[in-house]
């Protein structure tokens, strides 16, 4: 039986996003409901918080050091530490407990929908960044997956999402995961020339007492991690889908995974506690799997 630790015992509404971040050897993570981007170094322990004026669907590393973020009303970057970079007058930071590391704020992509937020992100082999939206209600069809490139040119790749979630890439960059959850698949894609994505269809389809696939990540193997909304657990499928591992938590609602640590073995596991009568002691809290796999360095936005 595959044992997990506890990383960091928090008790976030949305715990989503972990993402390791190569250059500054630290996690990444986001707690969408509560505004808030954190980060972790396993190392030191240190810890940071940042507060997000609004709803936080992720957060990712630049290449020149701040992050870019998946908010409310669009895609913004926050500058490094020190930096002048100019603030922005919706999405300005603060800070909560340890500070946050990152500078100034300014909007990337800005994109007012009402009832709309930004949800997961991912960044592509090619540094863009593919960010996740949906509807505060859930609205069937409300949501969008766009691809968003360094100089903030927008494209929407697809415009009939209900809830974007996991998006990942095959360790070639030929292959691309989505999971749009309410139709309990994990889809896969070909990737052209254009690094757009084409010819979809299921690699895995979710029976309904396995609960509902959130956050994905991609190993060195190809093999994709899902993280299960209401199904307590994380789950490895081979590239041609076949189920090969496992790996069962005590909190409902994991909701995605991602390698970290100096040699990328250690799984991280975001939870949350929103919508539970009575949450597990754990629920909100990011758990790790040390050894679990061998995952591909992410790469950081290029903008």
């Amino acid at each position: 039986m595959t044992s997990f630790d506890v990383a960091i015992r928090a008790d976030a509404a949305l715990g989503e996003g972990p993402t390791w971040d190569a250059r500054e050897q630290r996690l990444i993570w986001v707690d969408i409901l509560g505004s808030r981007v954190h980060t972790y170094d396993p190392v030191s322990g240190r810890r940071t918080v940042m507060v997000t004026e609004q709803h936080v669907g992720a957060a990712k590393p630049r290449v020149g050091g701040g992050l870019v973020v998946n908010l409310r009303d669009g895609v913004g970057l926050y500058d490094p530490a020190g930096s002048s970079g100019s603030s922005g007058s919706s999405g300005s930071s603060g800070s909560s407990g340890s500070s946050g590391s990152s500078g100034g704020f300014r909007w990337l992509h800005r994109e007012l929908v009402p009832g709309r937020r930004g949800n997961d992100a991912a960044v592509a082999p090619d540094g863009a960044l593919w960010a996740g939206s949906m509807r505060y209600d859930e609205d069937r069809g409300g949501g969008a997956l766009s691809r968003i490139a360094a100089d903030g040119t927008a494209h929407t790749v697809l415009d009939d999402v209900t809830v974007s979630n996991g998006t990942g890439w095959s360790p070639d960059g030929r292959l691309m995961y989505y999971i749009d959850t309410p139709t309990r698949r994990i889809d896969v894609f070909d990737v052209g020339e254009d690094q757009l994505p084409r010819n979809r269809r299921a690699l895995v389809t979710i029976a309904a007492d396995e609960g509902y696939p959130d956050g994905l990540t991609v190993d060195a193997e190809g093999c994709v991690w899902v993280a299960f909304w209401d199904g307590g657990a994380v789950r490895r499928y081979t590239p041609d889908g076949r189920l090969d591992r496992v790996i069962a938590l005590p909190v409902r609602r994991p909701t995605a995974c991602a390698f970290g640590g100096a040699d990328l073995t250690d799984l991280y596991i975001t939870t949350a506690r929103t919508g539970l009568v009575a949450p597990h002691p754990l629920s909100g809290s990011v758990l790790v799997v040390p050894g679990a796999g061998k995952g591909l360095e992410q790469p950081a936005f290029a903008g």
